[in-house]
């Protein structure tokens, strides 16, 4: 299956290829045709440059290492748009990521000085607390600690997080967070306390301060007493009380709000702590995702997207993960895999311009959307994990480029971390 997953993640690097919009000696690419062109980490050009970094490292083709080049480049250009948000997945966090791994991975000063100067701009919009309503990783102050670390600048990575020190209010299991302007509190990795758990864990790792792991294990604790389906399973709600229920599910299982998401904060304290209780949880969030019934369609709503953040390949990489983690269990981890990029396969559209996926709106009619390019819900992260799960499955190391909001792997029986 390696052979088959490898031919479609170039097929898919060869749509974004042939997606892309030269403008004199930079390329810049639409989330998808009836959007404008958007730098940023989630939808935009600086998820589709690591992408095409991965690309380059495993394939070996020029092509794949000039377009992330011109692709960040774009991506520089753009540092000082007035619109972009400081955030790492909506503004400049995520694109000073991007500009660090391009520039590093190709000798590029004019990539390390645009995350530089991105990084300057995200410090000098602090308000002392917070760079937003939101306070979470995929908009707000956690997301800016993983991406200024990733990006080198752990100064700014600490006082991101430090605002959560202040602001914790305590829970009968913990401790939790307001993460938006609205009443609801929410659990998972995108939004809510696991991923401010995450950044928390992270930066802690990074600068040995015990405050920041204590409030982050208090915060997971509050997650952990959520839990619906123990003893065997993990599966939290959305959030409480349920956020914009006409539109949220209540239960989900992706990266941004489910089981896949939730295991990457519990593999960075079990790596960190050396505690069995988050190997026993991340035991517990494997047998929820493979007794969901997922990647099949079950019904409107439960299993619509093939990409990263909600989708298929966001349950591929934790399938992986597990892969690496748990050798003696190395087979079921790697047939749940495959059977994910079996899913994917039949779920591409592939011809003379190469593979890219549609999502699909339950809401809406007719449903299936258009394809994209970027990270989260496109062929960036798709080709990605893709490309990982044949490295893995080869007994080769996994990714070029570590990502936020997934930590690295540990060799079995240890407690570091390894690409």
């Amino acid at each position: 299956m390696g052979d088959v997953a490898e031919q479609l993640a170039h097929d898919a690097v060869e749509w974004l290829l042939a997606q892309a919009r030269e403008d004199g000696t930079s390329l810049s690419w639409r989330p998808c045709a009836d959007k404008e062109v958007d730098p940023t980490l989630y939808n935009g050009c600086a998820g589709i440059v690591l992408a095409l970094i991965e690309a380059h490292h495993h394939f070996g083709d020029d092509r794949y290492g000039d377009a992330a080049l011109r692709g960040a480049h774009a991506v520089a250009a753009a540092v000082d748009d007035e619109d972009l948000w400081s955030s790492l997945y909506p503004g400049r966090a995520g694109m000073a990521v991007a500009l660090h791994a391009a520039g590093t991975r190709f000798g590029d000063e004019t990539c390390l000085r645009a995350a530089r100067h991105a990084l300057d701009r995200v410090r000098a919009a602090f308000d002392g607390e917070r760079w937003n309503d939101f306070f979470e990783l995929l908009g707000g102050n956690a997301g800016i600690a993983l991406g200024a670390l990733l990006a080198g600048d752990l100064d700014l990575a600490e006082l991101a997080v430090e605002p959560y020190l202040r602001t914790a209010d305590a829970t009968p299991g913990g401790v939790n967070w307001a993460v938006r302007p609205s009443p609801p509190r929410s659990h998972h990795m995108a939004h809510g306390t696991l991923g401010i758990v995450l950044a928390l864990a992270t930066v802690a790792r990074a600068t040995g301060r015990q405050d920041l792991l204590d409030l982050a294990l208090a915060g997971a604790a509050d997650v952990v007493a959520r839990n619906e389906e123990g003893p065997d399973g993990f599966l939290v709600p959305h959030s409480d009380p349920q956020h914009r229920p006409e539109l949220v599910e209540r239960y989900s299982y992706g990266w941004c709000n489910g089981p896949a998401g939730d295991t990457q904060t519990f593999r960075l304290l079990a790596a960190i702590t050396g505690d069995a209780q988050w190997d026993t949880l991340i035991d517990q969030c494997w047998h929820t995702l493979t007794h969901s019934g997922l990647p099949a369609r079950l019904r409107p709503g439960f299993w619509d997207n093939n990409g990263v953040c909600c989708g298929t390949a966001g349950v591929l990489m934790t399938a992986c993960d597990r892969f690496v983690e748990h050798p003696t269990e190395g087979r079921a981890a790697h047939d749940f895999a495959t059977l994910l990029v079996d899913d994917l396969a039949e779920r591409a559209t592939v011809d003379a311009t190469g593979a890219r996926w549609s999502n699909h709106e339950h809401r809406k009619t007719p449903g299936d959307l258009p394809p994209r390019t970027g990270w989260a819900m496109g062929n960036a992260g798709i080709l990605r994990e893709l490309i990982r799960y044949t490295r893995v499955t080869r007994g080769l190391p996994g990714y070029a480029v570590q990502w936020p909001g997934h930590p690295a792997v540990r060799r079995s029986g240890s407690r570091s971390l390894v690409a």
